[in-house]
């Protein structure tokens, strides 16, 4: 009579986490992608460490989008440590995947990590997913004060970035439109279209913001009756 041999399921959990492991550095960007839908599928929280890890490294936009969507699966108390530690990396992506990913867990507790040499950060990159986390995640009560800090960063970067500042700065509502006010007096003609930019962007959410920046720099260059006129 043939032996039955029993399978060992924490043999078999150990098989499975090591091949996860090893798709996810895979050098086929579709295997990662089904190793990071895999590991938020299973929602195992070991994986934590290798998944942020990834983030850091993954080259791949479609496949980092899943692998934030893995780390919302997991427990917060075991993936918000880790993040918060990435935002001290010397890696810019390891920072910004890392402000992403909180972001999109939502956790208002980490709040104080958002600061401002993040908010600031010579990475446009990073500076960008800062600003989207800060919005996210400000208390009612630190709104005008981040939106000074936003608006402090007024002219910086190419249309892209403009964009992602002006959408921050907009999505704070009402307490933006005191913060414009220095950008819109400034000497620095590049600042002053970018507020004014916002300023539209604010009051019409739907406006086009390379039209309202072309506008902006119109207004800016010709000075506003000169340009009220010239529109007609």
């Amino acid at each position: 009579m043939q032996e039955v041999i029993p399978i060992n399921p924490v043999t078999k959990d150990t098989e499975d986490h090591d091949r996860l492991l090893a798709a996810l550095g895979s050098g086929n960007s579709s295997t990662r992608l089904q190793a990071a839908l895999a590991a938020g599928t299973r929602a195992d929280p070991a994986l934590t460490g290798a998944l942020v890890a990834r983030c850091a490294i993954e080259p791949d936009f479609f496949v980092r989008d899943m692998l934030t969507w893995a780390l919302t699966r997991l427990p917060a108390e075991t993936t918000v440590p880790a993040l918060l530690a990435e935002l001290r990396s010397e890696r810019a992506q390891a920072r910004s995947q890392a402000l992403h990913t909180l972001s999109k867990i939502g956790a208002r507790s980490t709040w104080p990590a958002i600061t401002g040499s993040l908010l600031r950060d010579a990475d446009d990159e990073v500076a960008r997913s800062a600003w989207r986390a800060a919005v996210v995640l400000v208390p009612a009560g630190e709104r005008a004060a981040l939106a000074a800090e936003l608006a402090g960063q007024l002219g910086r970067g190419d249309r892209t970035v403009q964009l992602s500042l002006s959408r921050a700065l907009a999505a704070l509502g009402d307490v933006t439109e005191p913060a414009l006010r220095a950008g819109l007096a400034s000497a620095d003609p590049a600042v002053r279209a970018h507020a004014r930019a916002t300023e539209r962007l604010l009051h019409d959410p739907d406006a086009a913001f390379d039209l309202a920046v072309d506008e902006a720099d119109r207004i800016v260059a010709l000075g506003p009756e000169r340009a009220g006129g010239a529109a007609c």
